[in-house]
């Protein structure tokens, strides 16, 4: 156990010695990623400051640095051309201010004349360990130079709402600035407040964002709202939510809601039902930006709060995902994986082949691919796909054509954990077509239907673990399969 002292030490009262031990113990580890951002040491969580400017991707994230617990924040910089090759930055933010002094919490950030500004909660605590949130600036020039400003812009709460407000998304709009921030009132329910400003620095609270859930979780984490088309979409991350059948399964939810253009004025929202964004088991946080091309990418947290994962003994935990393309379709949020990733392919093995019962096709096998399978018919009642499998393991995909219901089955994927929540997740998809997988070292992502859905895993197999094969129940299947390894 980490004692509380253990956890908010300072990154910079380790020595040298301490954190060349520390690297050495990570790269022990035989789950590190070979294509996805993941911290050099300690801790990664939320995904920050989302932006592309001066020609180059950035990124930052949550990080606690001397170990895989949560414990004083920093956030951490990773920047890229191309959305494959990540340059480490090195830490953007520290908590060096009295207002920040117990982390530099979640944040945005946005171009403006010429800088990066960084729009981050602050976040304090006093000897009786109560918490002190504050919204804060820093602004970071085109050398990667990053200037924390003294004091915050908005120095706490407003009256009515809790010590849980956080996680600022900034965005312009006919010549304002807005911030959506996650919050949670007096009686334990969660929401999302909307503020606006002339200059980044003085904030006028419009008022809470009025939806159809006054009462729909006791916090909401990290909101982020855009528009396309029109229309509008505020994702966020609702915490406290009970599971209903296969819906909220995971100890805490990401989804979002599509409807009208968000009212400014009167800060309401009209929109549909809340929806999940990944139907997996580790998906958490995801933030947005735009690009120099007018995509919106999205890049979420492979982890969740308050759950204990197998590379802990190895001193780090967590990933981000990779980079996703989200688009409005109807009343549903699309998400593909970003077309750089095409870059990382190699080895292809292209086939078609007819599966009854179960079918293992020599040339498939591997620990870091990517494979597009394609269903041109399907007789069966049940059609299945195995991955990372060997004598021991293997981690499920499953179909069932009756109940048009799709299952990612990790109950035999390597080293459990958390399991107190489960092993399966599923959703109903209608017609199964097209199953485009990304497999790492310890991660599976699924792209259903074109990204109709996705489900997203951390899995922990064993490093013999490559076999891949299919299966099916009362009939058969007609596959085209595509397979690269991604180096």
């Amino acid at each position: 156990m980490w004692s509380r002292k253990e956890r908010y030490r300072r990154l910079e009262d380790a020595t040298e010695e301490e954190m060349a031990a520390l690297a050495k113990k990570v790269q022990t580890s035989p789950w590190r990623q070979a294509f996805h951002i993941q911290p050099p040491t300690g801790l990664l969580n939320d995904p920050n400051g989302l932006a592309y400017y001066n020609g180059e991707y950035h990124v930052f994230y949550q990080w606690f640095p001397l170990g895989p617990v949560h414990g004083l924040k920093y956030w951490q910089h990773v920047k890229s051309t191309d959305l494959i090759q990540w340059e480490e930055a090195g830490p953007a933010l520290a908590p060096t201010h009295d207002h920040d002094s117990h982390g530099v919490y979640s944040g945005s950030a946005i171009e403006k004349d010429g800088q990066l500004v960084l729009m981050y909660t602050g976040n304090k605590r006093d000897q009786a360990w109560t918490r002190y949130p504050s919204q804060c600036i820093a602004v970071m020039d085109e050398e990667g130079t990053v200037i924390k400003r003294d004091t915050p812009v908005i120095p706490g709460p407003p009256p009515g709402y809790t010590d849980h407000f956080r996680d600022p998304k900034v965005w312009k709009e006919d010549g304002l600035y807005y911030a959506v921030i996650g919050a949670q009132r007096e009686d334990q329910t969660g929401t999302v407040l909307l503020y606006k400003s002339k200059d980044l620095l003085e904030w006028e609270l419009v008022g809470d964002i009025a939806t159809s859930y006054p009462s729909f979780g006791f916090m909401w984490e990290c909101p982020d709202y855009f528009e396309e088309g029109g229309r509008g979409v505020l994702v966020f991350s609702p915490q406290g939510l009970s599971a209903k059948s296969d819906a909220y399964c995971n100890i805490y939810q990401s989804g979002y809601v599509i409807g009208e253009r968000l009212n400014k004025k009167e800060a309401k929202l009209k929109h549909g039902p809340f929806q999940e964004l990944d139907r997996g088991f580790d998906f958490y946080a995801p933030q947005t930006m735009m690009d120099g091309d007018g995509r919106r990418l999205l890049i979420g947290w492979m982890g969740l709060p308050e759950i204990a994962y197998p590379t802990d003994g190895f001193g780090w935990a967590h990933c981000l995902t990779i980079p996703r393309e989200v688009k409005v379709r109807g009343e549903k949020l699309i998400q593909q994986p970003a077309r750089e990733l095409e870059q990382l392919r190699r080895n292809y093995v292209q086939m078609q082949g007819n599966v009854e019962g179960q079918t293992k096709f020599e040339p498939l096998h591997g620990t870091v691919f990517e494979m597009i399978v394609r269903i041109e018919s399907l007789s069966a009642a049940v059609f299945s796909v195995a991955l990372r499998a060997n004598e021991r393991e293997k981690t499920m995909l499953i179909y069932e054509a009756h109940t048009k219901k799709l299952t990612l089955d990790r109950s035999t994927s390597g080293e459990a954990f958390a399991e107190e929540y489960g092993t399966k997740r599923s959703c109903i998809i209608g017609d199964l077509n097209e199953l485009r997988v990304f497999v790492d070292h310890s991660s599976i992502e699924v792209f259903v239907n074109g990204g109709e859905e996705v489900f997203t895993a951390r899995i922990f197999p064993d490093t013999d673990g490559d076999h891949i094969y299919f299966d099916t129940q009362g009939g058969s299947a007609d596959l085209t399969i595509h397979k690269w390894d991604l180096s």
